[in-house]
Protein backbone atom coordinates (compact mmCIF):
# COMPACT_ATOMS: atom_id res chain seq x y z
CA UNK A 1 0.00 0.00 0.00
CA UNK A 2 1.21 3.59 -0.86
CA UNK A 3 -0.84 6.74 -0.08
CA UNK A 4 -1.14 7.11 -3.78
CA UNK A 5 -2.61 3.52 -4.53
CA UNK A 6 -5.22 4.47 -1.64
CA UNK A 7 -5.89 8.11 -3.06
CA UNK A 8 -6.53 6.76 -6.76
CA UNK A 9 -9.06 4.14 -5.04
CA UNK A 10 -10.76 6.73 -2.78
CA UNK A 11 -9.57 5.61 0.68
CA UNK A 12 -8.62 8.14 3.05
CA UNK A 13 -5.99 7.24 5.37
CA UNK A 14 -4.86 8.25 8.69
CA UNK A 15 -1.80 10.34 7.39
CA UNK A 16 -4.42 12.08 4.99
CA UNK A 17 -6.77 13.02 8.06
CA UNK A 18 -3.49 13.90 9.73
CA UNK A 19 -2.23 16.11 6.78
CA UNK A 20 -5.62 17.98 6.05
CA UNK A 21 -6.06 18.87 9.64
CA UNK A 22 -2.74 20.94 9.72
CA UNK A 23 -3.03 22.19 6.54
CA UNK A 24 -6.50 23.34 7.59
CA UNK A 25 -8.56 21.79 4.17
CA UNK A 26 -10.68 19.02 3.81
CA UNK A 27 -9.44 15.06 3.40
CA UNK A 28 -11.27 15.14 0.23
CA UNK A 29 -9.37 18.14 -1.05
CA UNK A 30 -6.06 16.23 -0.22
CA UNK A 31 -7.06 13.16 -1.32
CA UNK A 32 -7.93 14.48 -5.04
CA UNK A 33 -4.95 15.86 -5.30
CA UNK A 34 -2.72 13.00 -3.82
CA UNK A 35 -4.56 11.03 -6.45
CA UNK A 36 -3.95 13.10 -8.89
CA UNK A 37 0.22 13.29 -8.25
CA UNK A 38 -0.18 16.86 -7.35
CA UNK A 39 0.23 16.41 -3.46
CA UNK A 40 2.89 14.11 -1.96
CA UNK A 41 2.47 12.84 1.88
CA UNK A 42 6.54 11.97 3.45
CA UNK A 43 6.67 9.06 5.81
CA UNK A 44 7.68 5.75 5.43
CA UNK A 45 6.70 2.76 6.34
CA UNK A 46 9.53 2.16 8.53
CA UNK A 47 9.65 5.18 10.00
CA UNK A 48 6.56 4.48 12.38
CA UNK A 49 7.79 7.26 14.77
CA UNK A 50 6.88 9.58 12.42
CA UNK A 51 4.25 12.87 11.88
CA UNK A 52 3.61 12.74 8.10
CA UNK A 53 4.17 16.09 6.00
CA UNK A 54 2.22 16.53 2.84
CA UNK A 55 3.91 18.84 -0.17
CA UNK A 56 2.32 19.88 -2.82
CA UNK A 57 -0.87 21.49 -4.44
CA UNK A 58 -2.65 24.21 -1.80
CA UNK A 59 -0.73 23.17 1.16
CA UNK A 60 1.78 25.27 3.11
CA UNK A 61 5.23 25.56 1.33
CA UNK A 62 7.63 23.35 2.97
CA UNK A 63 11.41 24.33 4.00
CA UNK A 64 14.19 22.44 3.70
CA UNK A 65 17.40 22.18 5.62
CA UNK A 66 20.58 19.67 4.51
CA UNK A 67 22.91 18.69 7.24
CA UNK A 68 25.31 16.36 6.91
CA UNK A 69 29.50 15.61 7.51
CA UNK A 70 32.13 15.99 4.75
CA UNK A 71 35.59 14.39 5.17
CA UNK A 72 37.34 17.48 5.81
CA UNK A 73 34.72 18.59 8.50
CA UNK A 74 33.03 15.24 10.46
CA UNK A 75 31.78 16.14 13.47
CA UNK A 76 28.21 14.00 13.81
CA UNK A 77 27.47 15.82 16.93
CA UNK A 78 27.77 19.34 15.62
CA UNK A 79 25.46 17.97 12.70
CA UNK A 80 23.32 16.76 15.50
CA UNK A 81 23.39 20.00 17.00
CA UNK A 82 22.42 21.50 13.63
CA UNK A 83 19.81 19.04 13.41
CA UNK A 84 17.89 20.55 16.83
CA UNK A 85 18.50 24.72 15.29
CA UNK A 86 16.87 23.78 11.99
CA UNK A 87 14.10 22.43 13.74
CA UNK A 88 13.60 24.94 16.40
CA UNK A 89 14.08 27.50 13.37
CA UNK A 90 11.44 25.83 11.52
CA UNK A 91 12.41 23.68 9.30
CA UNK A 92 9.76 20.97 8.08
CA UNK A 93 11.97 18.51 6.44
CA UNK A 94 15.89 17.71 6.88
CA UNK A 95 18.34 16.27 4.86
CA UNK A 96 21.51 14.25 6.17
CA UNK A 97 23.81 14.64 2.58
CA UNK A 98 27.10 12.66 4.69
CA UNK A 99 30.06 12.45 2.93
CA UNK A 100 32.84 11.97 5.68
CA UNK A 101 33.18 9.11 8.22
CA UNK A 102 30.29 6.41 9.13
CA UNK A 103 27.75 7.66 6.84
CA UNK A 104 25.46 4.52 8.49
CA UNK A 105 25.99 5.64 11.74
CA UNK A 106 25.25 9.47 11.04
CA UNK A 107 22.15 8.29 8.85
CA UNK A 108 21.25 6.26 12.19
CA UNK A 109 21.63 9.12 14.85
CA UNK A 110 19.72 11.76 12.76
CA UNK A 111 16.69 9.23 12.06
CA UNK A 112 16.48 8.24 16.33
CA UNK A 113 16.84 12.04 16.61
CA UNK A 114 14.65 13.63 14.00
CA UNK A 115 10.91 15.08 14.33
CA UNK A 116 10.74 15.82 10.96
CA UNK A 117 10.82 13.69 7.97
CA UNK A 118 14.36 13.04 6.56
CA UNK A 119 15.80 12.27 3.50
CA UNK A 120 18.77 11.50 1.95
CA UNK A 121 21.38 11.23 -1.61
CA UNK A 122 21.69 7.62 -1.39
CA UNK A 123 24.43 7.96 -4.28
CA UNK A 124 27.27 10.16 -1.89
CA UNK A 125 27.09 6.89 0.44
CA UNK A 126 27.78 4.52 -2.62
CA UNK A 127 30.49 6.64 -4.09
CA UNK A 128 32.35 7.01 -0.69
CA UNK A 129 31.93 3.55 0.56
CA UNK A 130 33.84 2.69 -3.39
CA UNK A 131 36.79 5.44 -2.70
CA UNK A 132 37.07 5.19 0.83
CA UNK A 133 36.14 1.47 1.31
CA UNK A 134 37.01 -0.35 -1.79
CA UNK A 135 39.90 2.07 -2.80
CA UNK A 136 39.11 2.41 -6.12
CA UNK A 137 38.20 5.79 -8.23
CA UNK A 138 34.19 6.60 -8.04
CA UNK A 139 33.88 5.20 -11.83
CA UNK A 140 34.49 1.61 -10.85
CA UNK A 141 31.24 1.68 -8.67
CA UNK A 142 28.69 -0.92 -10.06
CA UNK A 143 25.45 0.12 -10.77
CA UNK A 144 24.09 -1.95 -8.08
CA UNK A 145 26.09 -0.64 -5.43
CA UNK A 146 23.56 2.56 -6.09
CA UNK A 147 20.51 0.57 -5.71
CA UNK A 148 22.16 -1.04 -2.00
CA UNK A 149 21.97 2.27 -1.01
CA UNK A 150 18.60 3.26 -1.67
CA UNK A 151 17.78 0.41 0.14
CA UNK A 152 20.10 0.57 3.33
CA UNK A 153 18.23 4.10 3.27
CA UNK A 154 14.87 3.27 2.79
CA UNK A 155 15.43 0.46 5.25
CA UNK A 156 16.39 3.00 8.04
CA UNK A 157 13.26 4.93 7.67
CA UNK A 158 14.53 7.62 5.20
CA UNK A 159 11.10 9.39 4.22
CA UNK A 160 12.51 11.11 0.57
CA UNK A 161 15.30 10.20 -1.43
CA UNK A 162 17.51 12.31 -4.53
CA UNK A 163 17.77 10.02 -7.35
CA UNK A 164 19.41 11.78 -10.44
CA UNK A 165 17.46 9.71 -13.08
CA UNK A 166 17.55 12.58 -15.45
CA UNK A 167 21.33 12.44 -16.34
CA UNK A 168 21.35 10.50 -18.91
CA UNK A 169 23.75 10.03 -22.72
CA UNK A 170 21.30 12.41 -24.47
CA UNK A 171 20.76 15.14 -21.44
CA UNK A 172 24.66 15.15 -21.05
CA UNK A 173 24.77 15.21 -24.91
CA UNK A 174 22.19 18.19 -25.37
CA UNK A 175 24.43 20.24 -22.83
CA UNK A 176 27.55 19.28 -24.04
CA UNK A 177 26.45 20.38 -27.23
CA UNK A 178 25.54 23.68 -26.68
CA UNK A 179 28.18 24.27 -24.07
CA UNK A 180 28.09 25.86 -20.34
CA UNK A 181 30.15 28.28 -18.37
CA UNK A 182 30.13 26.46 -15.38
CA UNK A 183 29.14 22.87 -16.39
CA UNK A 184 27.82 20.82 -14.16
CA UNK A 185 27.77 21.70 -9.96
CA UNK A 186 25.67 18.98 -8.73
CA UNK A 187 27.40 16.44 -6.96
CA UNK A 188 25.15 13.60 -7.60
CA UNK A 189 25.37 14.98 -11.54
CA UNK A 190 28.99 15.04 -11.72
CA UNK A 191 29.65 11.53 -10.42
CA UNK A 192 27.00 10.23 -12.45
CA UNK A 193 27.55 12.02 -15.85
CA UNK A 194 31.42 10.90 -15.49
CA UNK A 195 30.44 7.81 -14.61
CA UNK A 196 28.53 7.56 -18.07
CA UNK A 197 31.42 8.55 -19.78
CA UNK A 198 34.31 6.86 -18.01
CA UNK A 199 31.87 3.11 -18.73
CA UNK A 200 30.30 3.86 -21.81
CA UNK A 201 27.26 3.20 -20.43
CA UNK A 202 23.56 4.37 -19.28
CA UNK A 203 22.82 5.98 -16.30
CA UNK A 204 21.69 2.69 -13.89
CA UNK A 205 19.02 4.74 -12.26
CA UNK A 206 17.31 5.36 -15.69
CA UNK A 207 18.22 1.71 -17.46
CA UNK A 208 17.04 0.07 -14.51
CA UNK A 209 14.33 2.77 -13.29
CA UNK A 210 11.43 -0.53 -12.77
CA UNK A 211 13.75 -1.83 -9.91
CA UNK A 212 14.10 1.86 -8.15
CA UNK A 213 10.07 2.03 -8.38
CA UNK A 214 9.94 -1.41 -7.20
CA UNK A 215 12.13 -0.07 -4.26
CA UNK A 216 9.84 2.72 -3.59
CA UNK A 217 7.10 1.36 -3.59
CA UNK A 218 7.43 -1.40 -0.82
CA UNK A 219 8.63 1.29 1.59
CA UNK A 220 6.04 4.58 0.28
CA UNK A 221 9.42 6.07 -0.31
CA UNK A 222 8.95 9.55 -2.20
CA UNK A 223 11.13 8.97 -5.23
CA UNK A 224 12.68 13.50 -5.59
CA UNK A 225 14.21 13.58 -9.23
CA UNK A 226 16.99 15.30 -8.76
CA UNK A 227 18.21 17.88 -11.04
CA UNK A 228 21.71 16.74 -11.97
CA UNK A 229 21.72 19.19 -14.92
CA UNK A 230 20.88 22.26 -12.78
CA UNK A 231 22.54 25.71 -13.90
CA UNK A 232 25.39 26.68 -11.36
CA UNK A 233 25.05 30.26 -12.63
CA UNK A 234 22.78 32.70 -14.18
CA UNK A 235 24.50 32.43 -17.45
CA UNK A 236 23.62 28.68 -17.96
CA UNK A 237 19.91 29.24 -16.58
CA UNK A 238 17.05 27.89 -18.90
CA UNK A 239 19.74 25.74 -21.15
CA UNK A 240 19.18 22.72 -23.40
CA UNK A 241 20.89 20.38 -21.06
CA UNK A 242 18.55 21.24 -17.78
CA UNK A 243 15.47 21.26 -20.11
CA UNK A 244 16.60 18.07 -21.47
CA UNK A 245 16.61 16.63 -18.29
CA UNK A 246 13.15 18.27 -16.94
CA UNK A 247 11.93 16.29 -19.94
CA UNK A 248 12.74 13.30 -19.18
CA UNK A 249 11.89 13.50 -15.30
CA UNK A 250 8.77 14.26 -16.64
CA UNK A 251 8.84 10.96 -18.64
CA UNK A 252 9.52 8.91 -15.12
CA UNK A 253 7.30 11.27 -13.41
CA UNK A 254 4.39 9.34 -15.16
CA UNK A 255 6.11 6.31 -14.94
CA UNK A 256 6.27 6.21 -10.95
CA UNK A 257 2.40 7.52 -10.78
CA UNK A 258 1.27 4.54 -12.79
CA UNK A 259 3.29 2.20 -10.67
CA UNK A 260 1.82 4.27 -7.71
CA UNK A 261 5.01 5.81 -6.41
CA UNK A 262 4.98 8.95 -5.30
CA UNK A 263 7.13 11.45 -6.69
CA UNK A 264 8.09 15.26 -6.74
CA UNK A 265 10.58 17.26 -9.69
CA UNK A 266 13.67 19.16 -8.01
CA UNK A 267 14.67 22.10 -10.16
CA UNK A 268 16.95 24.79 -10.99
CA UNK A 269 19.32 26.48 -8.29
CA UNK A 270 20.80 29.63 -10.42
CA UNK A 271 18.26 31.27 -12.32
CA UNK A 272 17.67 35.38 -12.94
CA UNK A 273 14.41 36.37 -11.82
CA UNK A 274 12.75 36.97 -14.89
CA UNK A 275 13.05 33.16 -15.81
CA UNK A 276 12.01 31.43 -12.53
CA UNK A 277 8.58 31.77 -13.04
CA UNK A 278 8.83 30.18 -16.23
CA UNK A 279 10.64 27.49 -15.21
CA UNK A 280 8.16 27.01 -12.81
CA UNK A 281 5.43 26.65 -15.26
CA UNK A 282 7.12 24.59 -17.65
CA UNK A 283 8.47 22.20 -14.81
CA UNK A 284 4.15 21.89 -13.97
CA UNK A 285 3.13 21.27 -17.46
CA UNK A 286 5.89 18.57 -17.97
CA UNK A 287 5.86 16.09 -15.38
CA UNK A 288 2.38 16.12 -15.12
CA UNK A 289 1.37 19.17 -11.87
CA UNK A 290 3.59 16.75 -9.47
CA UNK A 291 5.18 18.99 -6.30
CA UNK A 292 8.33 21.14 -7.33
CA UNK A 293 11.60 21.29 -4.75
CA UNK A 294 13.32 23.91 -5.79
CA UNK A 295 17.22 25.36 -4.46
CA UNK A 296 16.93 28.58 -3.78
CA UNK A 297 16.47 29.39 -6.97
CA UNK A 298 19.74 32.17 -6.43
CA UNK A 299 18.66 35.09 -8.30
CA UNK A 300 22.86 36.74 -8.77
CA UNK A 301 26.30 35.15 -8.34
CA UNK A 302 27.97 38.03 -6.76
CA UNK A 303 27.09 37.51 -3.01
CA UNK A 304 28.79 35.03 -1.37
CA UNK A 305 28.34 35.32 2.38
CA UNK A 306 24.39 36.45 1.51
CA UNK A 307 23.09 33.57 -0.58
CA UNK A 308 20.50 33.20 2.18
CA UNK A 309 19.60 36.56 0.86
CA UNK A 310 19.72 35.92 -3.20
CA UNK A 311 17.97 32.46 -2.73
CA UNK A 312 15.45 33.92 -0.09
CA UNK A 313 14.27 36.42 -3.18
CA UNK A 314 14.33 33.33 -5.90
CA UNK A 315 12.25 31.14 -3.83
CA UNK A 316 9.72 33.75 -2.94
CA UNK A 317 9.14 34.26 -6.78
CA UNK A 318 9.09 30.15 -7.03
CA UNK A 319 6.70 29.96 -4.55
CA UNK A 320 4.28 32.36 -5.42
CA UNK A 321 4.53 31.22 -8.78
CA UNK A 322 3.81 27.69 -8.09
CA UNK A 323 6.89 25.91 -6.37
CA UNK A 324 5.73 23.78 -3.44
CA UNK A 325 8.99 22.79 -1.66
CA UNK A 326 12.19 25.77 -0.52
CA UNK A 327 15.39 24.11 -0.12
CA UNK A 328 17.17 26.70 2.22
CA UNK A 329 20.64 28.20 1.15
CA UNK A 330 23.04 28.98 4.26
CA UNK A 331 25.42 32.62 4.48
CA UNK A 332 27.95 29.75 3.73
CA UNK A 333 27.01 28.23 0.43
CA UNK A 334 29.77 28.32 -2.35
CA UNK A 335 32.03 28.69 0.80
CA UNK A 336 32.44 26.21 3.66
CA UNK A 337 29.97 23.71 5.45
CA UNK A 338 27.49 25.59 7.72
CA UNK A 339 27.45 26.40 11.16
CA UNK A 340 24.82 26.34 13.60
CA UNK A 341 24.50 29.55 13.48
CA UNK A 342 24.17 29.46 9.15
CA UNK A 343 21.68 27.02 9.86
CA UNK A 344 19.36 29.07 11.40
CA UNK A 345 19.61 32.22 9.39
CA UNK A 346 19.21 30.13 6.08
CA UNK A 347 16.02 28.48 7.66
CA UNK A 348 14.47 32.01 8.55
CA UNK A 349 14.99 33.27 5.09
CA UNK A 350 13.48 30.43 3.41
CA UNK A 351 10.67 30.48 5.73
CA UNK A 352 10.24 34.22 4.85
CA UNK A 353 10.24 33.07 1.70
CA UNK A 354 7.77 30.30 1.86
CA UNK A 355 5.48 32.65 3.76
CA UNK A 356 5.28 35.20 1.60
CA UNK A 357 4.51 32.95 -0.93
CA UNK A 358 1.58 31.20 0.50
CA UNK A 359 0.09 34.66 0.72
CA UNK A 360 0.24 35.58 -2.52
CA UNK A 361 -0.76 31.84 -3.20
CA UNK A 362 -3.86 32.39 -1.10
CA UNK A 363 -3.08 29.67 1.08
CA UNK A 364 -5.62 29.00 3.58
CA UNK A 365 -4.52 31.24 6.58
CA UNK A 366 -1.40 32.09 5.82
CA UNK A 367 -2.17 35.87 6.28
CA UNK A 368 -3.18 35.55 9.47
CA UNK A 369 -0.57 36.29 11.90
CA UNK A 370 0.24 39.32 9.78
CA UNK A 371 -3.06 40.49 10.58
CA UNK A 372 -2.44 39.64 14.15
CA UNK A 373 1.09 41.91 13.68
CA UNK A 374 0.21 44.69 12.34
CA UNK A 375 -2.99 44.91 15.23
CA UNK A 376 -0.22 44.37 17.57
CA UNK A 377 2.13 47.05 16.09
CA UNK A 378 -1.05 49.54 16.29
CA UNK A 379 -1.82 48.86 20.06
CA UNK A 380 2.13 49.05 20.54
CA UNK A 381 2.28 45.54 22.34
CA UNK A 382 5.65 44.91 22.34
CA UNK A 383 5.31 41.21 23.67
CA UNK A 384 2.47 40.39 21.37
CA UNK A 385 5.02 41.55 18.60
CA UNK A 386 8.08 39.40 19.09
CA UNK A 387 5.84 36.35 20.53
CA UNK A 388 4.47 36.34 16.21
CA UNK A 389 7.84 37.10 14.70
CA UNK A 390 9.61 34.17 12.38
CA UNK A 391 12.37 34.40 14.96
CA UNK A 392 11.40 35.66 18.14
CA UNK A 393 14.38 35.86 20.29
CA UNK A 394 16.21 37.68 17.50
CA UNK A 395 13.44 40.25 17.54
CA UNK A 396 13.88 40.57 21.61
CA UNK A 397 17.41 40.18 21.59
CA UNK A 398 17.45 43.67 18.90
CA UNK A 399 14.68 45.31 21.53
CA UNK A 400 16.46 44.72 24.38
CA UNK A 401 20.30 45.88 22.94
CA UNK A 402 18.16 49.29 22.16
CA UNK A 403 15.89 49.91 24.98
CA UNK A 404 14.05 53.05 24.92
CA UNK A 405 13.23 55.88 27.31
CA UNK A 406 9.15 55.18 26.72
CA UNK A 407 8.45 51.56 26.43
CA UNK A 408 5.36 52.39 23.86
CA UNK A 409 7.91 52.94 21.12
CA UNK A 410 11.31 51.97 20.06
CA UNK A 411 14.87 54.01 19.56
CA UNK A 412 14.22 54.45 15.42
CA UNK A 413 11.41 57.07 16.04
CA UNK A 414 11.08 57.72 20.40
CA UNK A 415 8.55 60.07 20.76
CA UNK A 416 8.16 60.91 17.40
CA UNK A 417 6.20 57.36 16.24
CA UNK A 418 3.78 57.75 13.46
CA UNK A 419 1.75 55.19 15.57
CA UNK A 420 2.23 56.36 18.94
CA UNK A 421 1.02 60.48 17.84
CA UNK A 422 -2.05 58.89 15.88
CA UNK A 423 -3.04 57.43 19.17
CA UNK A 424 -2.01 60.23 21.45
CA UNK A 425 -4.04 62.58 18.99
CA UNK A 426 -7.44 59.97 18.86
CA UNK A 427 -7.13 60.13 22.75
CA UNK A 428 -6.88 63.97 23.44
CA UNK A 429 -10.12 64.42 20.67
CA UNK A 430 -11.76 61.13 20.70
CA UNK A 431 -14.65 62.79 18.50
CA UNK A 432 -12.27 63.44 15.51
Amino acid sequence: MTQLKEAKKGNVTAEMEYVASCENISAEILLNDIAKGHTVILKNKKHTSLKPLGIGKGLRTKVNANLGTSKDKCDPSYELAKLDAATKAGADTVMDLSTGGDIDAMLKQIMSQSKIPVGSVPIYQAVVDNVVKNQQAMVYMKGEDIFESIIRHAEAGVDFVTVHCGVTKESIERYSKQGRLLDIVSRGGSFLAEWIRFNEKENPLYEEYDKLLDIAYEYDLVLSLGDGMRPGCLQDASDRGMIQELIILGELAKRAYDRDVQVMIEGPGHVPMDQITANVILQKKICNGAPFYVLGPIVTDIAPGYDHITSAIGGAIAGSAGADYLCYVTPSEHLRLPTCEDVIEGVIASKIAAHAADIAKGIPGAIDKDIAMAKSRKNLDWKKQIELALDPERAKRMRDSSKPGDDEVCTMCADFCAIKVIADGKKDNPEK
